[in-house]
């Protein structure tokens, strides 16, 4: 996949735990709900319709605050990769204000990990630095260690 710095922001790392396990988490509303989010912020809930045009809602809770986000699969391959966006809710109906696509790829480090490479795409520059400037890595990367961690409890 070629990224475009201009509307791009990705970051790989090696997981400790096997692709199979961190798809499971990622793939699942009662695993999505304990590190989808940077602590001490939450998910209320999460809704999964695993399939290509299937639905992935969340509600988020933020400062206190419901931040409800609707979207949906673009890729579904097992246990690889999973590509989701809110540039579309369920039955393609097009978003008012979509922020970005989502792109997961999972593959085995050969040690019984996982390379786990998180990729947003944005619309445009001003979209992707307004999410830089959000805290993407460290978010992003605070998520893959919640995910790490509560894997680690599976």
């Amino acid at each position: 996949m070629d990224l475009d710095p201009n509307t791009d922001l990705s970051f790989t790392r090696t997981l400790p735990i096997a692709p199979a396990l961190v798809w499971d988490c990622w793939t699942t509303p009662a695993h999505i709900k304990h590190f989808f989010v940077p602590k001490p912020h939450s998910i209320k809930s999460c809704d999964i319709d695993l399939r290509v045009g299937g639905r992935f809602n969340t509600v988020m809770v933020v400062n206190g605050q419901e931040m409800p986000n609707s979207g949906v699969y673009l890729e579904v391959i097992p246990g690889q990769r999973l590509v989701f966006t809110d540039a579309y809710t369920e039955g393609w109906k097009p978003a008012p204000d979509p922020f970005m696509t989502a792109i997961l790829d999972l593959k085995p480090d050969g040690k019984g990990g996982t390379i786990y490479t998180a990729t947003a795409r944005h619309r445009s520059t001003e979209t992707r630095e307004a999410h830089e400037n959000m805290g993407f890595y460290d978010g992003w990367g605070t998520v893959v260690d919640q995910l790490v961690d509560y894997a680690r409890t599976l």
